[in-house]
């Protein structure tokens, strides 16, 4: 048989549900409030078909620029060819969650800071915030 063409072709296990991961929804995926700008990763779910992103968009982050009622309207880049599109879509909540991976950095920025403020205070002076890169394990 030649390779079919549709659209969910090859979403076999992109789409299922996980091991003992059926049945209703909860509230806090819908109760979740998502503003403007906010960061988001896209993760079809398979029990609900409205307003599911197409496969290529599965497990990519994008930006909220649109929130309506039951979807928000996600700016995402897509490689098409050998070039990058910011493509705009519009998803259900059902398919989308917050992003964790600014997380790391807004605890770092808020860390420095608590820093810069202390050591102003005290009239010490201010350590190297920088990261720095983890240094060669050493010998045993």
């Amino acid at each position: 048989m030649t390779n079919p063409k549709g659209v969910r072709r090859g979403t076999r296990d992109m789409f299922s549900r996980g091991f003992k991961k059926n049945g209703v929804q909860h509230l806090s995926t819908y109760l979740t409030c998502y503003r403007i700008g906010q960061i988001v990763d896209i993760k079809a779910n398979g029990a609900f078909q409205k307003g599911m992103p197409h496969k290529s968009y599965h497990g990519k982050t994008g930006r909220v620029f649109n929130v309506a009622p039951h979807a928000l309207g996600i700016v995402v880049n897509k490689r098409v060819k050998g070039r990058v599109i910011a493509k705009r879509i519009n998803l259900r909540v059902e398919h989308v969650h917050p992003s964790k991976c600014r997380d790391n950095h807004v605890a770092r920025v808020k860390s420095n800071d608590k820093i810069r403020r202390d050591c102003k205070a005290s009239g010490k002076r201010l350590p190297c915030l920088k990261r720095k890169p983890q240094a060669p394990r050493t010998a045993h």
